[in-house]
């Protein structure tokens, strides 16, 4: 280094360090300051001091400690070895640092300073190559496989345009070149600075669901493949339980799970759990398909900050692949509160409620990296990245910055509520407060069933009429209420109970295909229309509430998938001779 790349500190602000000397760094460059060297980041030029927030403790530092500029801006590491691991937020591997700290077990905490690759270096992986010397390649051509788990085939993309030299061997490491372009030695270890997203040839039009096997989101509010949703809700409401069933059920192929600053418990509970957790897509473990990023609540604020953006890049690394990838990050509002920690050690002027007056153009870019995409490369693949974010409003309050910024920003809104909560509704999501902007009706209808889009418009309507009933039963009572107007609030209630909530204990009812939910909602709105047509004044309502088809409506949950269209042809039937005979 030159006499420019060392600086010294001259100002300690807690995460937010002051220095000196470093007239060659540029913005987002990574820096390492003090005789430890602690891992920072420069986010601010202002003439000869260069302000720097440091992604560990810094205790303990002091003026005049150095500063030494690596001329490189944060990036993780890309290649076989990242699924099954856990990082922390500037992916550092967690088990990796445990195994070598030879006090770990003496206390629970990092190292400060520790710097231990990303990915294993002396693992080998096999080989399956899928060019040979004189082939000519494009970038994000992919060169050769690797099995890295056996869920996910790694596939190795050509980082650069020409022709193929030569061949590596087989087995290899990830640093061992694989093959040789123009002379150039490639090898399955590649960087990517984590501020930036990763090139495609284009984007594609969210045409198709994420599906999860919930009935609330994919009947009501679906989430597109590549889409965005966003999941507020109190301390409780079930944010963490929601974000982890859709982990394990949503037919994504790569998952990223980011815990950005959430309790220390909830996140030791995920890293318990997440291991131990059946696939049901693969068979196998779900950690082969995921990828767990952990920053808790007690750690480093700044690393906080930049867990987000790590998570995003992994995800891009497989969309680039050709797979989908749900990226599910809890919470952003632990993340606008790094923002607004790191802004106001910086003495910035405050927005709204504290938060840094750049908070709403960091939500969008981040969400604006989800997507639909098709490749580089002379044979594109189509990939997705999905993000779904909790947002953790203090008291439940949803008119706070980040619920707002989040609520624009997403097309998918998913409300929990805590009252839903407390009664043990699982999931917790309101149906009259959430939303979904896309328009995936026809994708349903060519793919379900016909008339799935009326049904589920039907659904909603129903509600909402159901939801207004509710306030004059609260003030008059049901007797009130005319014959139609209680089939309508008993079709209501039937919706809410025996549709929309579901058992995440329950082996059957914890994942419900698409095939299935479309018969339960099949058989309750013809319920309804029976009872509409056959109920006419207020003697009717006895015989309507006795009928021995609403137990069998209520044990549909239960059904084996494979029996739904039996069944549900069944009890419809059931219902129409019941209706009949009166």
């Amino acid at each position: 280094m030159t006499s420019t790349d060392v600086g010294r500190v001259v100002r300690v602000a807690g995460p937010v360090v002051v220095a000196e000397g470093l007239g060659r760094t540029r913005l987002y460059n990574v820096v390492r300051v003090g005789e430890q060297n602690l891992i920072g980041e420069v986010i601010r030029l202002s003439g000869e001091e260069t302000v720097i927030q440091v992604y560990e403790d810094t205790s303990g530092l002091h003026v005049g400690s150095p500063v030494r500029d690596t001329s490189e801006p944060l990036t993780v590491e890309l290649g076989p070895g990242l699924l099954g691991n856990v990082f922390d937020g500037v992916q550092r591997p967690l088990p990796a640092l445990a195994a070598a700290d030879e006090r770990a077990h003496a206390q629970p905490f990092i190292r400060r300073g520790v710097d231990i690759p990303a990915l294993d270096r002396a693992h080998e992986w096999e080989l399956t190559l899928l060019v040979d010397c004189e082939d000519v390649v494009e970038i994000g051509d992919v060169v050769a496989t690797t099995p890295e788990t056996s869920a996910i085939e790694h596939r190795l993309l050509s980082p650069r345009a020409g022709t193929i030299t030569a061949i590596g061997s087989d087995p290899a490491t990830v640093l061992d070149p694989v093959v040789w372009i123009d002379d150039e030695p490639v090898s399955m270890l590649s960087r990517w600075p984590v501020r930036r997203g990763r090139p495609f040839s284009r984007r594609l039009d969210p045409t198709s669901p994420l599906t999860t096997g919930q009935r609330v989101v994919d009947t009501l509010f679906p989430l597109a493949r590549g889409g965005s949703a966003t999941i507020p809700g109190g301390f409780g409401t079930g944010k963490t339980v929601h974000e982890q069933t859709l982990a394990r059920w949503s037919d994504a192929d790569v998952i990223v799970y980011v815990g950005c600053g959430e309790r220390g418990n909830e996140l030791a509970e995920v890293l318990e759990e997440f291991p131990e957790l059946h696939d049901p897509l693969t068979g196998a473990a779900l950690m082969e398909r995921t990828i767990l990023i952990a920053n808790t609540s007690n750690m480093p604020v700044a690393a906080r900050e930049a867990s987000i953006y790590t998570g995003i890049t992994l995800g891009e690394y497989y969309r680039d692949q050709g797979y989908d990838v749900a990226l599910l990050a809890d919470s952003t509002s632990r993340w606008g509160e790094a923002l607004r920690e790191v802004s106001s050690r910086l003495e910035e002027m405050p927005g709204e409620e504290g938060y840094p007056a750049y908070l709403p153009s960091r939500l969008a870019e981040f969400y604006e990296r989800a997507g639909a995409t098709m490749s580089l490369g002379r044979n594109p693949r189509p990939g997705s990245v999905s993000v779904i974010a909790a947002v953790s409003p203090p008291g439940g309050d949803f008119s706070e910055p980040v619920t707002q910024y989040s609520l624009r920003l997403a097309g998918t809104f998913w409300s929990l509520d805590s009252e839903l909560a407390r009664r043990r509704h699982f999931p917790a999501i309101h149906w009259n407060r959430s939303f979904t902007l896309y328009q995936l009706g026809d994708w349903f209808d060519e793919n379900v069933a016909a008339d799935w889009e009326d049904n589920r418009r039907w659904a909603l309507t129903l509600l909402a009429e159901e939801a207004e009933l509710q306030n004059i039963v609260q003030l008059l009572g049901v007797d009130a209420l005319a014959p139609a107007e209680h089939v309508t609030f008993r079709t209501g209630q039937i919706l809410r109970e025996d549709f929309l909530q579901q058992s995440a204990f329950d082996e059957v009812d914890a994942f419900c295909p698409l095939a299935k939910q479309y018969r339960m909602l099949q058989v309750i709105r013809h319920l309804h229309e029976a009872l509409v047509g056959a109920v006419r004044d207020d003697s009717d309502r006895a015989w309507s509430a006795s009928l021995s088809s609403l137990e069998a409506v209520a044990r549909m949950r239960s059904w084996p998938p494979a029996e739904a269209e039996r069944r549900a042809t069944e009890l419809i039937d059931q219902i129409d001779e019941e209706v009949q005979s009166r």
